[in-house]
């Protein structure tokens, strides 16, 4: 009821300009009504204009029917309205015409022009016409019929015009409020979205955290386990002794690689979900996260570098000329610095064991003030030593790079001239 034609056919809604049915029928019957009203009116202008009243009669049916389009064009009924006033017709026009406009989107110097302008029409056409009423009990040129027709003026004309301009201020806060409610849920169903993407990369992220450990322990522990098993093969019938060492090298490593893959599963057991979907709240999501993460950088278990002594001992014992050259001062660092380092000797140590059989290797840790360093280069393989024919997947390498960026550290690894291969790490310490 307070918008108008234009904008109802500018966004195509409705039949014509009317927006719902409902609106299209209260249009009518108030046109209907007008237009019963200026006929009636319109016999007493048909005998002041000396005129035939059936003119008189179709003149009032059509300026009263011009109510239909209010929605569509207010201007043009308010200014039907003003043109009738003088003819003493279209009361209900004026009033209905003077709301639509006020709360129309037409702009308000518009609207402050034609509603003058119709309350000037009707103000002159009430003072004529009570001056006509009353010339015979009081003096019409005194203040009396002025001052009472401004009064039946404002009271006529001000009404329509203050509840249209308050209907149209509410219907835009209400469109501006909608709009604001339809951005907020366009953001938080962003929000939701982004959440969601958040969770399935750090599912992925701690997919891809799980195979690196699994295969940093599956790899390092059974690598040396084939090593001293084929070593086991080729001494067992001519240095029994030996055999026994080597075996019981196996049985201690497979226990230990054992041992290192239970307590992984433990982890990870112990983060499981149901798995049965739950409706989780998003403040729900945010609050595991958050537990999520913490308990990650809590997490002190793992391997360190006083462990490093000990790795390349297995890898001593497993026939590997393998030298530890620590330089600087030992010092504690952050729990996921020293499992990062460990790591990343290990996979190269078994790299080595792959893909360099006899080999000589040197490992280098370097401490410095901000960083720790460790490299392993190892030189050409020994021709005199059998290839255990380990199989290789392709992702020690790339599980190094992954570890030592993930830490803000810097990964170079490549051949040497001498025909070795040689893999350097840098991470930083955050002293």
């Amino acid at each position: 009821m307070t918008t108008t034609g234009a904008d109802r056919d500018a966004a195509g809604v409705g039949t014509w300009w009317w927006g719902r049915r409902r609106s299209a029928v209260l249009d009518g019957a108030l046109a209907l009504v007008s237009a019963l009203e200026c006929a009636v009116e319109g016999v007493g202008f048909a005998d002041k204009a000396s005129l035939p009243v059936p003119l008189g009669v179709v003149f009032g049916l059509l300026v009263g029917s011009v109510l239909l389009v209010r929605r569509r064009w207010p201007i043009a009924v308010v200014l039907v309205s003003i043109a009738v006033a003088p003819a003493e017709m279209g009361f209900l026009m004026g009033i209905v015409g003077l709301y639509t406009l006020a709360a129309s989107e037409v702009p308000r110097r518009i609207t402050a022009v034609l509603a003058g302008m119709s309350t000037l029409a009707v103000f002159v056409v009430t003072v004529v016409r009570m001056r006509q009423d009353v010339a015979q009990d009081i003096d019409p040129s005194g203040w009396y019929v002025p001052s009472v027709s401004l009064f039946m003026t404002l009271g006529l004309n001000a009404p329509p015009v203050l509840f249209g301009l308050y209907i149209g201020a509410r219907r835009r806060l209400m469109e501006s409020l909608r709009e604001r409610a339809d951005s907020l849920e366009q953001e938080l169903s962003l929000l939701a979205d982004r959440a969601e993407q958040r969770a399935q990369w750090a599912r992925q992220e701690e997919r891809t955290r799980i195979a690196r450990e699994m295969h940093d322990v599956v790899a390092h522990r059974v690598s040396l386990m084939v090593v001293h098993a084929a070593a086991l093969q080729a001494v067992a019938l001519k240095d029994p002794q030996k055999a026994v060492r080597n075996a019981a090298l196996v049985g201690d490593m497979g226990r230990q690689a054992l041992t290192e893959l239970r307590e992984m599963l433990g982890v990870l057991r112990e983060g499981a979900v149901p798995a049965a979907p739950v409706a989780v709240p998003l403040a729900a999501v945010g609050r595991a996260a958050a537990a999520a993460a913490e308990a990650a950088a809590d997490e002190g278990d793992g391997p360190c570098l006083d462990a490093l002594e000990a790795l390349c001992e297995q890898s001593r014992l497993a026939g590997a000329a393998v030298e530890l050259v620590v330089l600087g001062e030992a010092r504690p660092y952050a729990p996921e610095v020293e499992r990062t380092a460990y790591r990343v000797v290990q996979e190269a140590l078994t790299n080595v064991h792959k893909h360099a059989a006899g080999a000589k290797v040197v490992v280098r840790l370097a401490h410095r003030g901000a960083e720790v360093a460790m490299q392993v280069e190892n030189g050409p393989s020994d021709a005199a030593v059998a290839d255990v024919g380990l199989p290789s997947g392709g992702n020690g390498l790339v599980g190094m790079r992954e570890r030592v960026v993930r830490l803000g550290g810097v990964f170079v690894s490549g051949p040497t001239d001498a025909g070795g291969f040689k893999v350097s790490a840098v991470l930083p310490t955050g002293a």
